[in-house]
């Protein structure tokens, strides 16, 4: 059985839960408080140096890093990763979009508008370069939607859920997505598939034993 490493609130996190939801696969999940440092003790590192989450165990003393890594990890030979080589290419595309044009933007005024006390006057510096590349990557998301369901190879795959974790949450940091019309029955379309959880959803199997972080939140 899989062990991941993840906070709750985290959008990185969310995609490895909502991806193995999918795929009905069965998991342990440890909470991280990556706000109280937990992610940075001795035990934490010597398992992942980077000191982020989420962060899943794969075989005994086997790790694997980085949420979109994760992803490919879990969606090879599923329904979830394209089988063709350029509907794999299409979706790898639009996740390397995610990390570099949408988290970085909107994941990290969702950090720090949502999650950290005080956050908005810690960062009032950073918000208008957040609000206005956030608001082109979405704005790339919508064109690609007016003419297409999902992003890759006409069906759900890993690539809607990388970009729907912090999508999906964009209006509790100040964006308006009711001028994306496109993004937001998209997002129905996700949250309608069969297996969907919500970002508030725990697993049975949870622990709260984490090796006693902001990183990958």
């Amino acid at each position: 059985m899989y062990k991941l490493y993840s906070m709750q609130r985290s959008g990185n996190s969310y995609k490895v839960r909502l991806a193995l939801a999918f795929l009905d696969a069965p998991y342990r999940a440890i909470e991280v408080d990556i706000l109280s440092g937990e992610s940075r003790t001795p035990d934490f590192l010597a398992k992942n140096p980077s000191g982020q989450v989420p962060l899943l165990e794969v075989a005994e003393g086997r790790y694997l890093a980085e949420s979109n890594a994760i992803l490919w990890y879990l969606g090879v030979g599923t329904s979830l990763a394209p089988e063709s080589r350029i509907d794999r290419a299409d979706a790898l595309q639009w996740m390397f979009f995610e990390q570099h044009a949408l988290e970085p933007n909107i994941g990290a005024a969702y950090f720090w508008l949502s999650l950290v006390k005080g956050g908005r006057d810690l960062q009032t510096h950073a918000l208008e370069d957040w609000m206005e590349r956030g608001y082109a990557a979405l704005q790339v998301m919508e064109n690609h939607l007016k003419d297409n369901d999902y992003f890759a190879a006409g069906q759900l795959t890993i690539a809607d859920i990388a970009l729907y974790g912090y999508t999906h949450v964009a209006d509790q940091c100040d964006f308006d997505l009711e001028a994306f019309p496109a993004i937001g029955a998209w997002l129905k379309r996700v949250q309608q598939s069969p297996g969907y959880v919500s970002m508030n959803w725990r697993p049975e199997s949870i622990s709260d034993d984490a090796p006693g972080i902001a990183a990958e939140a």
